[in-house]
Order: C-alpha cells, then structure tokens, then sequence
C-alpha cells in the first residue's frame, strides 16, 4: 500500500519533516512547528506546491 505524506519546512527555524495529510489541519487554518512553536497557516509549512495540493486534496 502506498502511503500519501506531506512534506514540511518550517519558515522561521527550517526543521524539515513529513506528516500524513490526516494528521494536520487545513490549509488556512493556524499550526504549530513542534521544534520551535512557531504559529502560522499550514499552507505556509507545505515544502512546495506540490505538497500544498495534496494536504488540500484529503482535506
């Protein structure tokens, strides 16, 4: 089975990781960076658009 996950950067500190697209909120809606907390929309923690159309297509 193939696993669909979403690849994160974080803008303030660059912490790179990935999450399934279940495990985080919607696009425009506030997240936080588990290593420094900073908060702003998922959308700008997406890697590259590519990651941003799949965290919209299984929201």
């Amino acid at each position: 089975m193939n696993e669909t996950y979403v690849r994160l950067l974080c803008p303030e500190c660059a912490k790179d990781w990935q999450e399934g697209p279940d495990e985080l909120p919607a696009p425009e809606e506030m997240f936080h960076c588990p290593n420094c907390h900073a908060t702003r929309r998922t959308s700008e923690f997406t890697r590259t658009e590519r990651d941003l159309e799949t965290l919209k297509q299984f929201q």
